[in-house]
């Protein structure tokens, strides 16, 4: 049996706020530090470089800070370690069950660097600009810090550009706000699998639904349209079959840990997914997850009829969903945070504050806030201004 582990993580945003504060003489005279809406006109952002551990951080300041010297407009502030803030504790497994036996560790092995990039000069920016600019700064500091460490380690197996480095540039705003909710898609997302393309491949018709499902991640088809296509080729299969494709499922890497920490922290936690309730409750049951919302399979005598069940959750409606939860809740959409990985995803994750693509497929990753590759679903806390778990002293 594996031994439990706990880590721990600070509970407020003292870090950010500090470093917020030790940078006022570079803000506007009038800046209100505690206004975070206020905050959020500055070009101010928060830089976030998150390495897996099998990649040395052997200089990795020395690169940041070398890409910020070549920008004469930009100054770097180191964000110290949280020292004043309250903690809590989370507690995991050592080790997660896989399939056939096997184990693995319950979350990517990483260290997360935090900066402030700060503008030399005193300005306000348009908010359509700010987003421009920092993308601007997301592309080229990701592909210089990339080819910086493939360069480095080009003769390791770590060498792969692909897997070196997640970086994050996020208004500081987002670190400074208290979020409360938090709402994840499911396939691909909080589970490895597509589900309907685990039903298609029992079926025998894999290929077929999983071009369809690919299609609509991609953006190419409307997803209601898929939906209804990828439904109807599932006529006939049998609740065994669901029952038995529910216990092969496999929780993504650091899943368990991101909504036990979220948890801690006071979040509460949705489960919202265009996938079905069949699948979606018994993973939810396993994350702990508060509350579902996925669409009906429609069976009649223990077999699946093909026919769609009305609404559908596709794109509009998660995020309808994700609104009309938070007003439920007297919750802020400024305190909600969404991520997914398909293009159904990107309406939750643009009215949400921030809004996270998880292995995403390009289009989403381009519009996400921030995109998770490098790490496990735990690469949320990171997005979020966590600094990276370490177990507790």
């Amino acid at each position: 049996m594996p031994n439990n582990t706990s880590y721990s993580l600070p509970k407020d945003s003292k870090a950010w706020q500090q470093a917020v504060d030790s940078i006022a003489s570079l803000l506007p005279d009038d800046t209100n530090l505690q206004d975070f809406d206020a905050l959020q006109s500055l070009p101010v952002f928060a830089l976030i470089v998150v390495l897996p551990n099998k990649v040395s951080t052997l200089d990795i300041h020395q690169y940041v800070q070398s890409w910020v010297d070549e920008q004469p407009s930009w100054h770097l502030v180191t964000v110290a370690e949280d020292t004043d803030a309250s903690f809590v504790n989370i507690t995991v497994a050592d080790t997660e069950p896989m399939a056939g036996g096997a184990q693995r560790l319950p979350f990517t092995q990483s260290q997360v660097f935090r900066y402030l990039l700060v503008p030399v000069t005193d300005t306000l920016m348009h908010p359509g600009k700010k987003t421009a600019a920092a993308h601007i700064i997301d592309d080229q500091l990701t592909t210089r810090l990339r080819r910086d460490l493939t360069e480095e380690y080009k003769n390791t197996n770590s060498a792969n550009k692909l897997d070196v480095v997640d970086c994050h540039i996020l208004s500081v705003g987002h670190m400074l706000r208290t979020h409360k909710l938090a709402c994840f898609d499911m396939d691909s997302t909080l589970i490895e699998q597509e589900v309907i393309v685990e039903l298609a491949k029992t079926a025998g018709i894999g290929e077929e639904v999983a071009a369809i499902t690919e299609a609509a991640m991609r953006g190419e088809m409307e997803f209601d349209e898929s939906f209804a296509q990828r439904v109807a080729l599932l006529k006939g299969i049998s609740t065994d079959v669901l029952d038995d494709i529910c216990s092969r499922l496999t929780l993504s890497t650091g899943a368990r840990t991101t909504i036990s920490a979220l948890k801690a922290l006071g979040y509460h936690t949705v489960l919202v997914s265009g996938g079905f309730t069949y699948f979606a409750r018994y993973i939810a049951e396993q994350l702990g997850i508060d509350e579902v919302h996925a669409n009906a399979l429609d069976i009649e005598e223990g077999e699946v009829t093909g026919h769609v069940q009305l609404p559908i959750i596709n794109g509009a409606k998660k995020a309808a969903i994700v609104e009309h939860t938070a007003q439920r809740l007297g919750i802020e959409m400024s305190q909600v945070v969404c991520i997914g990985d398909g293009a159904n995803d990107l309406p939750m994750m643009t009215i949400a504050d921030l809004g996270v693509a998880y292995r995403a497929k390009p289009i989403v990753q381009a519009r996400a806030d921030a995109a998770v590759n490098v790490t496990g679903l735990e690469g949320t806390l990171y997005a979020l201004g966590y600094p990276s778990l370490a177990p507790t002293q």
